[in-house]
């Protein structure tokens, strides 16, 4: 019985340590090791890109609670709580290579580096835990908002000194951007439209406004089954302009790019307000064939 307690510790204590976050380089790379449930799988028996985009958020945290930055708030440093500041997703990128499946292991690298005067940069690296084999890349560009006024607020000096050791100097981003702008789609150019999109109360985040997370869904409402059928996302790429709150009601429009990609099919994206029109996101995604990217 005692070898048999023994055994049962001995892996606990390796799977706690296979879970278990750390950091790296001096303390500028956290990494990270997350299974695959099986409640976030979606069609295709793989990682749903919600779970996928989830994951990038909860790595980024744990790096911000690992460094013991932010002992008072979800992601703020001790000055930005006592400023009322946030930080918010102004950006984000991700490239797809490889989807991980149920019960595998994702080994997660990020780190942060200035971006600008008033922003941060995050990038992530994922790969197989067992393989190395690189799962997916992705970046992400935020800014502070004041949790009162709601507006987007300078880079202040104190906050500038706390994170002092804890940013690299500069990297070059782990996905190039390409500088294309994004089209302005409307009703009469948009190709495919979805209307009525309300969030629920489930979506609202912490910082009381429809988390970034959910956009990835309302993006996809209005992408043609055929698509979604034959073709599995291989990059998103999206710009927020607003956020959105419990009682906006939405419109998903999404448009075949003119851009034409090797083997697959780029879309082009906008949600807006179904009163007034005015746009909360802009994006762009690609699209590659089932049967060429297993």
């Amino acid at each position: 019985m005692r070898q048999e307690l023994g055994w049962r510790q001995g892996q606990l204590d390796k799977i706690i340590e296979i879970f278990n976050g750390r950091l790296l380089q001096g303390g500028l790379v956290f990494q990270q090791n997350f299974l695959v449930r099986s409640y976030e799988l979606g069609p295709g028996f793989i990682i749903s890109i919600e779970a996928l985009t989830n994951l990038l958020q909860e790595s980024a945290l744990n790096h911000f609670k690992c460094t013991g930055l932010v002992p008072e708030g979800f992601g703020s440093t001790p000055e930005m709580s006592r400023k009322n500041l946030i930080w918010v997703v102004y950006k984000l990128e991700i490239v797809i290579d490889s989807y991980p499946s149920w019960n595998d292991v994702i080994q997660m690298d990020t780190w942060t580096c200035a971006s600008g005067r008033n922003g941060m940069r995050r990038d992530w690296l994922a790969r197989d835990y067992k393989t190395g084999k690189t799962l997916f890349r992705a970046v992400s560009v935020y800014v502070m908002m004041n949790k009162q006024t709601r507006k987007f607020s300078k880079y202040i000096e104190e906050t500038r000194e706390e994170f002092k050791g804890f940013f690299m100097d500069y990297c070059d981003p782990i996905i190039k951007d390409d500088g294309r702008k994004f089209r302005d789609l409307d009703i009469e150019t948009a190709d495919y439209v979805q209307t009525g999109i309300m969030p629920q109360w489930k979506d609202i985040d912490i910082n009381e406004h429809v988390n970034h997370v959910k956009y990835t869904d309302w993006i996809l409402e209005s992408v043609p089954e055929q698509i979604l059928e034959t073709q599995r996302l291989s990059g998103i790429r999206l710009h927020f302009w607003k956020e959105c709150g419990k009682k906006s009601v939405l419109q998903s429009l999404t448009a075949k790019s003119a851009q034409k990609i090797d083997e697959g099919i780029e879309l082009e994206h906008t949600l807006r307000l179904e009163r007034g029109s005015e746009i909360l996101l802009k994006g762009r995604t690609t699209w590659m064939s089932k049967e060429t990217n297993q």
